[in-house]
């Protein structure tokens, strides 16, 4: 084989590679990469909030709202949203998605209760609402700037 096509085989196969980890803003992300959910989302809208501890930036798009929270040092602490359904879990938690799968398979669903928490060794994930009226927040204990109540994630 010659060195082009040794060339062309690397640059597929890591093009191939680097395409099957989409790029997303998610729990303990940078700030930067909010503007990866956005498109993912499909958002229209974007407005940015500061707080005296952190910033959220809010994305809109049909139905749903998601808040993304950002301390001071630029990583995405804390998500919420609210909306006509569910946001995709995964792109939100990024490298956590796989601790909630395994901390929800561990707690019990209680039959008739639509609020739901769930713990895992680094992350919380509430969830509440009913059919066109769903909310959650998702966030990362250790990584909430001192002086944030959980209160204010909402």
């Amino acid at each position: 084989m010659s060195l082009s096509s040794n060339l062309g085989a690397l640059s597929l196969v890591l093009t191939t590679a680097l395409g099957a980890f989409p790029a997303r803003a998610a729990l303990g992300e940078t700030e930067a990469s909010i503007a990866r959910d956005r498109r993912a989302l499909s958002a229209a809208g974007m407005a940015t909030t500061p707080q005296a501890a952190y910033t959220v930036h809010e994305l809109t798009s049909s139905g749903l709202t998601v808040r993304e929270y950002v301390s001071a040092d630029g990583v995405v602490f804390a998500v919420t949203w609210g909306g006509m359904g569910q946001p995709d879990l995964s792109l939100l938690l990024g490298p956590y998605a796989d601790e909630y799968r395994l901390a929800a398979e561990r707690t019990p669903k209680v039959k008739g209760q639509h609020a739901r928490r769930i713990a895992g060794a680094h992350l919380v994930v509430e969830r509440w609402g009913h059919m066109r009226d769903l909310h959650g927040r998702a966030y990362l204990p250790d990584l909430v700037p001192q002086g944030v109540t959980i209160d204010e994630i909402r």
